[in-house]
This record gives structure tokens, C-alpha cells and sequence, in this order.
């Protein structure tokens, strides 16, 4: 069965009209590591879905880039003097 479309007042390009930019935000493409969206994606579940992945993402980078995210040292430091204290009482 041959059908026949007549595509002669068809219009190029976008069928939709893209999404507006939201103030201050700039999309763009990333690729990360499946076990860490897996994780954010689980952060995001259990926060009851009200804060969304990217959302959480954005707020880890954001405290990096702050200089508030913990240290890996300093984190190691603590739990030492923590575990050297609970074995000395």
C-alpha cells in the first residue's frame, strides 16, 4: 500500500518552539561517570523529589568551587582523632 503525502506547504525547521533560558542557567552536554548520576539520582530520591539531580550536582560543584565541600584530608584527619579518642576511653 503506496500512500501518497503531499509535503508541498510543509515549513523547515523546528516543529516546537525551544524551551526559554532560565535566568542564570546555561545548558550544556556533560558526560559523567554512571555510578556517580546513579548516586545523585538516589540523593534526589530520597530527598522526597523535591530537589531534582542536576539540581544536587550543581550544589555539589558550587560548594567545591566555594571552598566549603570537606577536604579529603581534613575529613581523614577528623575521623582519626575520633576513632583515637572513642580507643582511649
Amino acid at each position: 500500500m503506496k500512500h501518497n503525502y503531499d509535503f508541498s506547504k510543509g515549513k523547515r525547521g523546528r516543529v516546537l518552539q525551544p524551551e526559554p533560558e532560565i535566568e542564570g542557567k546555561v545548558r550544556i552536554t556533560i558526560r559523567l561517570d554512571q555510578d556517580v548520576v546513579d548516586r545523585f539520582l538516589q540523593l534526589a530520591e530520597a530527598s522526597g523529589g523535591t530537589t531534582g539531580y542536576q539540581t544536587l550536582i550543581n550544589a555539589a560543584l558550587r560548594e567545591y568551587l566555594d571552598g566549603r565541600a570537606p577536604r579529603f584530608e581534613e575529613t581523614l584527619r577528623r575521623i582519626i582523632r575520633e576513632e583515637l579518642k572513642s580507643n582511649a576511653a
